[in-house]
């Protein structure tokens, strides 16, 4: 039995600019940081040769990876099972996937995390270990190129190597990931700032992408791109005094670029939060993923917490409760195939 878990992602800055329409004439670049919310992938052995598979969202039993109907894990194994001849040689198993946040569609990462996840586990399930950077990058390749999906790369490689990090994506399709050197008192400083809300609305990634790549303006996607920068040189700064101001302002930028995007980003709904939060004392903020629903992120002193918190449960919003994750995907039981017992970690 092999167990990956996965942490999910909150997206800070650069956002959209890791979509390669863009990055490939412009180059992009994003900061984002992992939390302790994760999507956790069982492999285990069966002793028939189907593959059956138990997800929040679904169940289905076959005995061809070819036929299973949920997309990532149908790629996922097909590209971590050998076959002969074109038949599927990986023996029985069943795939359980977990999840610490209730739905999809949320704009914190998940899809990319469970394709991050299930390759970790897969492969380790077949006694082969795989670095963050091929993790990445294979659960791109499932995601953009096998699955035609209208998505950028920064979730994949957030998910695979964690932490607190800026990533650029080149011209050329390479990747570079750094991790954000920050004190110990910045990541407190972030963790009770930077304050997450479920606004209960659930919303289809790919078509807001769609209707983003046909209206988006580069040159405003090259203005939320120079953010990174800024965001970036506000973090290595450490606790300045004015830094809770400089992080409000810059995702309160980045928030006023991102909904001009396309129309489905923001609407009356999210715009009165918005207004609302700002009003009551936040300082910025944004909404999480592509847009149009899922968590809303607020940076918000935290002597203002509690009265935001209660106008904002008023508005059908529920807080989530969090702090930064450190590691990205990691196996946490792996049987050794040599001996009767698991190592944790």
């Amino acid at each position: 039995m092999i167990i990956s878990r996965t942490p999910i992602r909150i997206s800070l800055v650069g956002g959209s600019t890791d979509i390669a329409s863009f990055y490939r004439e412009h180059g992009g670049e994003t900061i984002s940081t992992t939390i302790d919310k994760y999507i956790s992938v069982r492999i285990a052995r069966q002793r028939n040769s189907q593959i059956a598979i138990d997800t929040p969202h679904h169940r289905e039993t076959v005995a061809d990876p070819n036929h299973i109907q949920h997309p990532l894990i149908r790629e996922a194994v097909r590209k971590t099972f050998p076959t002969v001849y074109g038949e599927y040689r990986g023996g029985g198993i069943t795939i359980t996937v977990s999840s610490d946040i209730p739905s999809r569609g949320c704009g914190l990462g998940s899809s990319s995390a469970l394709t991050v996840g299930l390759l970790n586990a897969l492969y380790a399930y077949r006694g082969i270990e795989m670095s963050p950077e091929t993790l990445a990058y294979q659960a791109c390749k499932i995601e953009i190129e096998h699955l035609n999906q209208p998505i950028g790369k920064q979730d994949q490689y957030i998910a695979a190597y964690g932490g607190l990090r800026r990533i650029r994506f080149n011209k050329d399709e390479s990747v570079n990931t750094q991790d954000i050197s920050v004190t110990s008192e910045m990541v407190t400083h972030l963790e009770k700032n930077l304050t997450l809300f479920y606004t209960g609305v659930q919303r289809r990634a790919e078509t807001i992408f769609h209707e983003q790549k046909r209206t988006a303006n580069p040159q405003t996607l090259l203005k939320i791109k120079a953010l990174v920068s800024a965001f970036y040189d506000v973090l290595i700064e450490g606790n300045h005094k004015d830094c809770p101001c400089k992080i409000g302002h810059l995702l309160h930028r980045g928030w006023s670029l991102k909904r001009t995007l396309c129309d489905s980003i923001s609407n009356h709904k999210l715009d009165t939060i918005y207004e609302r939060a700002i009003a009551a004392g936040a300082l910025g903020g944004k909404i999480l993923g592509a847009g149009g629903g899922g968590y809303f992120l607020f940076y918000i002193p935290k002597e203002k917490q509690g009265r935001i918190t209660s106008i904002l449960a008023e508005l059908g919003l529920l807080r989530l409760g969090y702090r930064f994750e450190a590691k990205g995907s990691q196996l946490i039981a792996q049987r050794n195939p040599n001996e009767n017992h698991y190592s944790y970690s």
